[in-house]
């Protein structure tokens, strides 16, 4: 059983790579956003992956902080490009 969540570890990785790729590529502004937003899930998801490997539940709160963060940083992206401040 943990050889596959390390291989679903692995993958996960694989994919906030790629959208890693499309924040910096991207063509428009809400592109680069919406990646940004899928690397964060990404990684909450994978510091919940630590806190279920490790059986220790300090990482789950990390990983709600990182979330809130997440969330926060959406939402000041998307008032400045209501404002015209990005493009």
């Amino acid at each position: 059983m943990t050889a596959f969540m390390d291989a679903a570890a692995v993958y996960i990785a694989l994919l906030m790579f790629l959208s890693l790729y499309r924040a910096i590529i991207g063509p428009r502004t809400l592109d680069r956003l919406v990646a940004t937003n899928v690397i964060a899930t990404k990684t909450v998801l994978l510091i919940c992956w630590l806190a279920v490997t490790r059986c220790t539940h300090y990482y789950v709160d990390v990983a709600l902080v990182f979330a809130l963060g997440g969330f926060t940083a959406a939402i000041a992206v998307v008032k400045a490009i209501g404002r015209g401040e990005l493009r």
